[in-house]
């Protein structure tokens, strides 16, 4: 049997970790190391795909509620203006294979993040 993801523990309530915001299949948090002012992980309750090409390809329904969701709590925590960004796979810096958007917001310029 495999470990739950970190995502699925602060979910479980079994480390800690603050959600801010809770639907029926998403949570969002903040990221421990933030690379923007406002930097919030959204995540599905599901560990069933590991990275969004996954999720797209078995329940693109659930990406686009993610999607939404993600515009909600940038709109909450932000001016609503974000960028959203999935890694996909370790040589792109994904490192926990839960599936799961980062929410970048406060102020990005073009340059301020290095692609």
């Amino acid at each position: 049997m495999t470990e739950p993801s970190i995502f699925t523990r602060i979910l479980n309530g079994d480390v800690p970790g603050e959600i801010i915001a809770s639907t029926g299949k998403l949570f969002a948090i903040r990221d421990i190391a933030p690379q923007a002012p406002v930097h919030l992980l959204v995540i599905p309750k599901t560990e069933q795909y590991r990275d969004v090409t996954e999720l797209a390809a078995g329940d693109p329904d659930l990406l686009a509620e993610l999607i939404a969701f993600a515009a909600q709590v940038a709109a909450d925590h932000s001016d609503g203006d974000f960028r959203l960004v999935f890694n996909t796979g370790a040589n792109a810096g994904q490192t926990v294979f839960h599936v799961h958007a980062h929410v970048l917001a406060g102020g990005l310029k073009e340059e301020s993040l290095v692609a």
